[in-house]
């Protein structure tokens, strides 16, 4: 009798808690937070206009000829956006993939105050810092007005904050296939090789493949002060909890049953 009690006692703990962490999650979910948000599956619009480093304008859906890697930035960034182009050179140059054959990149500002000059320098300037040679037109520098920019993170799923003169926003680069369509998110400022040339190959299939972002998401909190993700320990010695709970009331079933059959 003890026994039942301190089941049910269990269970309804259990519930309860369940019940009060995914009603939080859903509360933080249901406000427009800063962040990456996956579209997979999804496809770019083909009515975006952007401009090139060359100052002309550009149909966003043109471009996309091949699998693709979107990485969005704005070039007066003080904090992730240099190690994010950084981090996607070096992988760029060590990768056995070669962009404009198997594959092209464009980054896009999303500031629309910053125009098409200070795209070509940052263009020449990340150039320059690969060994390798890639033509010209493998990686695109874009700039835009606010609404064919917001059209483009939205598609995405990239959200972003204007505060004073810079932006709060998130680190990740997305590949498209060749049809467009969102197949894979490679989070944080570098990329393992072998992850970057699997991504390009997902997109070449036009394979849809989830990442581990709920699961970093649920365990990690942006902070607008710091400008970075930092744990939320809440989060996650809730979902603890919930595990060690889950995995003893299991037990105590079982054990219960087994002494039935013994008697």
């Amino acid at each position: 009798m003890i026994k039942i009690k301190l089941n049910y006692f269990l269970l309804s703990v259990f519930f309860f808690l369940i019940t009060g962490f995914s009603t939080g999650q859903d509360e933080n979910t249901a406000k427009p937070e800063i962040g990456i948000y996956e579209r997979l599956g999804e496809t770019i619009p083909s009515d975006i206009t952007l401009i090139n480093e060359y100052g002309q304008q550009v149909n966003l859906k043109s471009l996309i000829t091949k699998p693709t890697i979107f990485s969005l930035v704005y070039f007066r960034c003080p904090g992730i956006c240099s190690p994010l182009l950084n981090g996607m050179t070096k992988t760029i140059d060590i990768t056995d993939i070669e962009p404009g054959k198997d594959y092209n990149i464009i980054t896009l500002s999303f500031d629309q105050n910053e125009g098409y000059q200070m795209a070509a320098e940052k263009k020449e300037n990340y150039i320059d810092q690969l060994t390798r040679k890639i033509p010209g037109d493998s990686w695109r520098f874009l700039t835009g007005d606010s609404l064919n920019i917001r059209r483009t993170a939205d598609a995405l799923g990239f959200k972003f904050k204007r505060e004073g003169n810079d932006f709060i926003h998130g680190a990740s680069i997305m590949v498209v296939s060749p049809e467009g369509k969102i197949v894979r998110y490679l989070y944080g400022t570098d990329y393992l090789p072998f992850d970057f040339k699997m991504a390009v190959t997902e997109a070449t299939e036009g394979k849809v493949v989830p990442s581990i972002s709920k699961i970093v998401k649920m365990c990690f909190s942006f902070d607008p002060e710091g400008r970075r993700y930092v744990l939320n320990v809440t989060r996650v010695a809730g979902a603890g909890i919930l595990l060690l709970l889950g995995i003893f009331v299991v037990f105590l079933n079982v054990k219960k049953k087994k002494n039935k059959i013994n008697i």
